[in-house]
């Protein structure tokens, strides 16, 4: 597992948003805030095609490959905190994806559940690491376009 900083969207491969399990009576996946929302809007069928996939299946991984996407779950409902066993259940769920897809490209994902979902990075990197091994997983910490990373103050 590798860290890297920039915009999630601005790289190559494949890209993780984290999600919750909450499906709303449209039938939709609650997709409000962060990477979700971005993807929400960048991909307006997402929400109902994940709420769907919720419904039948549960709060799981899910790869859409049309999208080069893959949703990796933190929370069960929106608003609750991240969940730490529901991150290291979804790490898990990542690894049997990629290999049942068969995957090569790289694997982009936020920091889990430390946004919105109220963790501390140290805490999800301690059941992480174990779990994402190789380097094809790459954690992104958002820097806005024009910052070095080296400029940084405490990452």
């Amino acid at each position: 597992m590798k860290e890297v900083f920039g915009d999630l969207w601005d790289f190559d491969g494949i890209i993780g948003i984290t999600t919750n399990g909450f499906v709303k009576r449209d039938r939709t996946c609650v997709m409000g805030r962060g990477c979700a929302k971005q993807a929400a809007a960048r991909i307006p069928e997402l929400p109902c095609k994940l709420g769907s996939r919720i419904s039948a299946e549960g709060n799981h991984v899910f790869y859409f490959p049309e999208y080069r996407l893959i949703t990796f779950p933190v929370k069960h409902v929106w608003w609750e905190p991240a969940d730490l066993n529901l991150i290291q259940q979804s790490a898990r769920e990542l690894l049997e994806t990629i290999e049942k897809f068969k995957i090569r490209e790289a694997i982009y994902l936020p920091r889990p559940g430390c946004g919105n979902g109220r963790l501390k990075w140290e805490d999800v990197k301690k059941i992480l690491s174990p779990i994402l091994k190789s380097d094809q997983f790459h954690i992104v910490t958002y820097l806005p376009a024009g910052v070095q990373a080296s400029s940084r103050i405490n990452p």
